[in-house]
């Protein structure tokens, strides 16, 4: 790297010796000059790369919780704000990752396109800071400077950056953690790296800047909890600094790192997300560790096939070839990569930082579907792209000194340009998969057939776009594959019930709530299905017992005004609209309902009031209940 002072320095030698030194001081201003631009060029070649996302739509696969059906984020008032610092929604405790979301809301409203320009604007961000961070981890861990070293940074910032497992952590609004938390992470690491090479206040100053960097990430996403053991690891390679003074200035970090990680487990456990040992034992999560080591590493290097859902078996056998095979891989390059430690050190540090940052998701400590995810490779994958720079300055060096036939370095420079483009190429497509739900499910089930969680979420979508027959299609599908998850019964009692099969969906509810009796959206659909098929006492029972477990469920108070209209109790029923109306004034089945029994008891006024007001609401349910009202003139 060029000091801060050689460029004054080599102005006065100028002045001596103008014919030798001057094309040293033009190089020192380009090596200068470069400092900005080479990051900057590197984050608007990523932007391009991945602006297809700014075509992308909120898809539902967690957006729908987080952002379309979640009002609570909307804006930066004083309720929003105590919402983004006292929300665990969907397991996570990401209070700046929801001030993002706010300040997109202000911005953009619900246009999902300011929300992809943010994530993708903080992406491009990184990939600028990782390339300042791998020119000095790379300055640090090999003998490379000048262009080799410049070279070998721009080459592991794109082989990151530009990589299709980063797709999902841009391309999907809701992993703006991602992005987010990332931002932060380099920028911690490059804060260390800087400290490291400094001295008196100004190293302080740098630690300060560090530490709370790492507050600002992990306020993004728990799991860069494990960033004091990297820092550790770091100073044992490739700094080589580790002593008692280092090891105290750790003490911030690991102080955060506890406390980032005690509130990632309150949140996915106040949302009972975590695996039970019960259900998957140690033996079956020592099998999932190692299926993620060589999964992640596998598609780094190959990044084929890759898709939204790797969705975790019903049982893992640690003995079963999927998962054997990938912890014989495992262990091979552990030991190998422990017996050349001493020759090349930067293999085993690449590997065991690459372990570390999968810790927090690698199966060990599990929740959710998935045995894998595209998105958990980011932080993990750094190490394997500042290798790739590395190898790439060496190879560069190697063929400016001649060490290299210029054939061979013709053939090194065409393979490792050919590769960072096929990557380009890919990331390109990936990130279209993403561009709306029917798409990123179709394509779902094509990369994983057998994907139960995939052929649901698709089904969901055909049910609720009139397509029922081609949603029972996924949906017995989902069953063949896993007849144990009964959930699939609950989706098929939708389409049923959707499709005017009103008796086969009572039957596949029925089936969903032997499982699971406390569901409160399943006992209110069953009891509606019920009411269609004129059993108002069968359906009263269960619309009790959803309202004993939900009181304010505002469809079961609907539906139990319905009900006891059924059974004749009309002026129970009209009470009973009414509270449904208190709960959620613009709810047109509980003014249909209204409008229904003032007909039947004879007051029409009424009934014209709360039809106007139906017809303001739901103009096609105002329709369909207006002839009614034409005989009443």
């Amino acid at each position: 790297m060029i000091s801060g002072t050689e460029p004054a320095n080599a102005a006065v030698v100028a002045r001596d010796t103008p014919a030798t030194t001057r094309p040293h001081a033009a190089r020192v201003g380009a090596w200068a000059l470069a400092d900005w631009l080479i990051p900057l060029a590197l984050a608007l070649v990523t932007f391009a790369v991945f602006s297809p996302a700014l075509s992308n739509n909120f898809v539902d696969w967690d957006d729908q919780i987080n952002l379309t059906g979640n009002e609570e984020y909307r804006g930066l008032g004083t309720a929003q704000l105590k919402y983004f610092f006292t929300t665990v929604l969907m397991g996570h405790y990401i209070p700046l990752t929801w001030l993002t979301f706010g300040l997109d809301y202000v911005q953009w409203g619900m246009n999902p396109t300011g929300y992809h320009l943010t994530s993708l604007l903080l992406y491009a961000a990184n990939a600028a800071v990782l390339y300042l961070v791998s020119l000095r981890l790379l300055a640090r861990a090999t003998t490379l400077a000048g262009l080799p070293l410049r070279l070998g940074a721009v080459a592991a910032t794109l082989f990151f950056a530009l990589h299709p497992l980063r797709a999902e952590s841009v391309a999907w609004v809701t992993e703006r953690r991602d992005v987010l938390s990332g931002l932060f992470f380099l920028l911690t690491i490059l804060a260390y790296l800087r400290m490291r090479d400094a001295s008196g206040p100004r190293r302080y100053w740098l630690l300060a800047a560090s530490a709370g960097a790492y507050v600002l990430a992990l306020a993004s996403k728990g799991s860069v909890m494990v960033l004091p053991a990297m820092l550790l690891l770091l100073d044992i390679y490739p700094l080589r600094q580790l002593s008692r003074r280092t090891l105290v200035e750790k003490i911030p970090f690991v102080v955060l790192g506890i406390a980032g990680a005690a509130a990632a487990y309150w949140a996915q456990n106040a949302n009972a997300f975590i695996t039970p040992l019960q259900r998957y034992p140690l033996t079956a999560r020592i099998g999932m560790t190692c299926y993620s080591l060589w999964f992640y590493l596998s598609k780094t290097v190959l990044p084929t096939g890759l898709g939204p859902l790797y969705e975790l078996p019903a049982r893992v056998d640690p003995l079963d070839w999927r998962f054997l095979g990938p912890a014989l891989a495992v262990a091979v390059i552990t030991v190998a990569l422990v017996a050349l430690s001493r020759r090349w050190p930067a293999g085993l540090t690449v590997w065991v930082y690459y372990a570390i940052a999968l810790g927090p998701i690698i199966g060990i400590v599990h929740s959710g579907l998935q045995l894998t995810n595209d998105r958990y490779s980011y932080l993990p994958a750094l190490g394997f792209a500042v290798m790739f720079g590395g190898l790439t300055g060496v190879a560069a060096r190697a063929a400016a000194a001649r060490r290299l036939r210029p054939v061979i370095a013709g053939a090194l420079g065409v393979t490792g340009a050919a590769w960072l483009i096929g990557l380009a190429v890919l990331t390109f497509n990936q990130v279209q998969i993403w561009r709306d739900t029917e798409t990123l499910w179709r394509f779902a089930v094509d990369a994983e057939p057998d994907c139960v969680t995939c052929h649901s979420n698709l089904g969901i979508f055909l049910g609720n776009h009139g397509l029922t027959g081609l949603a029972r299609q996924h949906f017995l599908r989902a069953l063949e594959v896993r007849p144990d998850l009964v959930k699939t019964h609950y989706h098929l009692g939708f389409v049923e019930a959707a499709s005017g099969n009103f008796a086969k969906a009572v039957e596949e509810y029925a089936i969903f709530l032997k499982r699971y009796p406390d569901d409160v959206d399943a006992l209110n659909n069953s009891s509606a299905a019920l009411m269609t098929l004129h059993r108002p006492d069968e359906a009263l029972v269960q619309i009790q017992r959803a309202l004993r477990l939900k009181p304010k469920h505002v469809f079961a108070n609907t539906n139990l005004g319905y009900a006891l209209a059924e059974l004749g109790d009309r002026e129970a029923a009209l009470k009973q609209f009414r509270h449904t109306l208190e709960l959620k004034f613009d709810t047109p089945q509980a003014w249909f309902g209204l409008v229904r029994v003032f007909l039947e008891t004879g007051q029409l006024d009424a009934a014209h009031t709360a039809h106007g007001i139906l017809g303001m609401i739901s103009p096609p349910m105002g329709w369909q209940i207006g002839p009614a009202l034409l005989t009443t003139w």
